[in-house]
């Protein structure tokens, strides 16, 4: 099966999202579809080109979706709009770029990371667990090196990766370095997801070199209680 073809009773999200990958991205009209969230108590919002997928629980209706001005130009990423949904107590994480890789491993080779469990209380490390689930903390096999990748089942149910290089090799190219060896970890084509801010300039182009492809943004946040 093509790592871009979606399985039969894949989350919606998912299937969007890898068809993206392989370029076939949803009709630019302006507007905006919902779907089911993928994991309890989580939600986002998510924009390709003039689309937006919102990612929410049937207690919000459509009406009260559009009310706060959704649309698929920008609208869906109004601070507003996702500061209603999420309500006065809610977690809203921030607005992200939302990039794909595919898998390098190949049969028989050794990736180049290893299992890191020493590095799992990592900030980075914690929060995929708090919003990813299946979380796997990598490495390079040398233990005097704290650069760690996540590898996770995260947004749709997706592969989602996160790395973090050390600060003194910052600015040699070990970002994108990070990066790549991540993907080899994954059999060759699987589909990877990354989130980066748009302003953390460092990250971006570290994915890029990588080989990563921008798809979109999105946003997520969970409701009080």
């Amino acid at each position: 099966m093509s790592a871009e073809t979606p399985r039969t009773g894949e989350q919606p999200l998912a299937g969007l999202i890898t068809a993206a990958a392989a370029g076939q991205f949803p009709d630019p009209d302006g507007g905006w579809e919902r779907v089911p969230p993928w994991r309890p108590g989580l939600e986002g919002i998510f924009s390709f080109t003039a689309h937006a997928v919102f990612a929410v629980a049937p207690d919000i209706s459509d009406r009260r979706i559009s009310s706060l001005g959704a649309d698929g130009l920008g609208g869906a990423h109004d601070p507003r709009l996702i500061a209603a949904l999420a309500g006065p107590a809610g977690w809203i994480d921030s607005l992200d770029m939302l990039l794909a890789g595919h898998g390098t491993g190949r049969s028989g080779a050794s990736p180049r990371l290893v299992d890191r469990p020493d590095l799992a209380a990592h900030p980075r490390a914690r929060f995929a667990a708090r919003i990813r689930d299946e979380p796997r903390v990598l490495g390079y096999p040398d233990r005097s090196r704290s650069a760690l990748v996540t590898v996770s089942r995260g947004i749709a149910g997706l592969t989602e990766l996160s790395f973090e290089i050390e600060p003194a090799r910052r600015g040699q190219r070990g970002g994108a370095g990070l990066a790549a060896d991540a993907l080899s970890v994954l059999p060759e084509g699987q589909v990877a997801l990354a989130a980066v801010a748009p302003g953390n300039a460092a990250s971006v182009r570290a994915l890029l070199s990588a080989g990563f492809v921008p798809l979109g943004s999105f946003q997520l946040f969970r409701r009080a209680g």
